[in-house]
């Protein structure tokens, strides 16, 4: 970290609005107007909507990240989280990766957090579910998913056969209905390299307390992806929800009980907890309270957009409406952040945020989505191939840098003409664990001859003594 005597703009969050904030900050900028500082626990960005297929393995995880330093050559990129905000003394906590948490100054702020996992008291959800909110979490549930499978192959339990090839998905907006339907078509085409396992009797559950899935594309799709996944074999129970899942065994308000070694949660996000740290006004739900310019409402130096701040939405015409918390939104209240930002610092009025929605796009495996493209009041949907054709196309070119957006296009390209990859690779989450069982026999062996030599050394030394006396 630099020190300064310019201006210091503090970009707290490196996701969707922090990195294009921060890029539209440094591109509207004068050389030497200000300092741009970029503080985040990750050195990458991920790109959401592509977590379903990285888990499915259609997209290597390292093509839906996006380096920070790389993208942001010219601001200081810092490794660590906000603590908490002294908005009086303009002074943030800054916890980095390792070391003492220390203060840093600024003069103007973006919040850009974006948001967690929304999770329940739920028993047993903390030490068996798995989320999908991260790269990380969507290979550790390829990894998993393609080991159950090589459980169930190679055992004869039947008990243990059917906890593994059972797998159990709460919530079906996006994230669920997107995931599972990834996930179901690479089980589906990695069957055919097990002889003991068929997709027959593997058992894919979906989850959800509303009366339907997929609500952001609207009744009529959500009803056809609903009954595209009861084709594949999906069963799907809607208007309940989980009691517990202690120890793997789940059971649902609906008197449903199974076990499961697989429970992926993907049921709501919120807005980041820490934002109560911040001393800025919060919504009902946690989120940043902003106005129309998406500054903070009672401020003149801190901004706010994305998942983590309510965003009045001047596009709908209804009064005390906000944005939904999704990519379309998120890149363009980025700019519009970014511009206000510079507006701000100069003294010159700031601009709206107004943005009509272009519709909604999902997949739900290969060659297979729904899609709702806007067209001014014209409203377009799509189901099947096209519309999967529509989801890739629009999240492609949506995808940050026109580096990531080469690599994730080869995947596509690749994939069409090679098999896909189903090995796991589960071992990657304990990396020293076959070098800790080979070296800890040989280091207790060693300690314990050791500790034989000084007693034999000890020994003789203690006769001679009592001899002496």
């Amino acid at each position: 970290m630099s020190t300064t005597e310019r201006p210091r703009i503090l970009v707290v969050g490196g996701g969707y609005v922090g990195l294009y904030a921060a890029r539209r900050i440094l591109k509207k900028m004068r050389y030497g107007e200000a300092t741009v500082t970029v503080v985040d626990p990750r050195s990458y960005m991920t790109y959401q909507p592509f977590l379903p297929e990285t888990a499915a393995g259609n997209i290597s995880p390292r093509h839906v990240v996006v380096p920070l330093r790389r993208v942001l050559g010219k601001a200081e990129v810092l490794t660590g989280r906000v603590s908490s905000i002294d908005q009086d003394r303009k002074v943030a906590k800054i916890a980095p990766s390792v070391g003492e948490a220390y203060e840093l100054p600024f003069d103007y702020l973006v919040v850009a957090m974006g948001a967690v996992s929304r999770t329940f008291p739920v028993p047993g959800l903390a030490e068996h579910g798995i989320g999908m909110k991260g790269v990380e979490e969507a290979i550790g549930l390829r990894n998993h998913v393609l080991a159950q499978l090589d459980k169930a192959d190679s055992t004869t339990d039947e008990e243990a056969r059917r906890r593994a090839l059972t797998f159990v998905f709460i919530g079906g907006g996006f994230a669920g209905a997107e995931t599972i339907g990834e996930i179901e078509d690479m089980a589906r085409d990695a069957a055919s390299y097990y002889p003991n396992v068929k997709r027959e009797e593997m058992r894919f559950i979906l989850v959800d307390a509303a009366p339907g899935i997929l609500p952001e594309v609207g009744p009529k799709l959500g009803e056809w992806g609903l009954t595209h996944l009861k084709k594949r074999g999906v069963e799907v129970y809607l208007g309940t929800s989980m009691d517990s899942c202690v120890g793997g065994h789940v059971v649902l308000k609906n008197g449903l009980e199974v076990d499961s070694d697989t429970l992926v949660w993907t049921a709501g996000v919120k807005p980041n907890p820490v934002l109560s740290e911040f001393g800025l006004p919060l919504g009902p739900k946690g989120h940043v309270d902003v106005g129309t310019d998406l500054q903070v409402k009672g401020t003149d130096h801190v901004w706010a957009a994305g998942d983590n701040a309510q965003v009045p939405d001047l596009a709908s015409g209804k009064e005390g409406a906000f944005c939904p918390p999704n990519a379309q939104h998120a890149l363009r209240q980025a700019k519009v952040l970014g511009d206000n930002v510079i507006s701000g610092m100069r003294g010159f009025p700031q601009g709206k945020y107004k943005h009509h929605n272009k519709g909604a796009v999902a997949g739900l495996g290969l060659h297979k989505g729904v899609a709702l493209i806007a067209f001014g009041k014209r409203k377009i949907k799509l189901k099947g191939r096209l519309a999967w054709y529509f989801h890739r196309a629009y999240h492609g070119m949506a995808m940050p840098t026109m580096n990531r957006k080469v690599r994730v296009f080869a995947d596509w390209t690749l994939g069409m003409f090679l098999k896909r990859e189903v090995v796991s690779l589960g071992a990657v989450e304990t990396p020293q664990k076959e070098f800790y069982e080979a070296a800890a026999p040989v280091t207790a062996a060693a300690q314990a001859k050791s500790a034989e030599a000084a007693q034999t050394v000890a020994a003789p030394r203690g006769e001679a003594e009592k001899a002496s006396a």
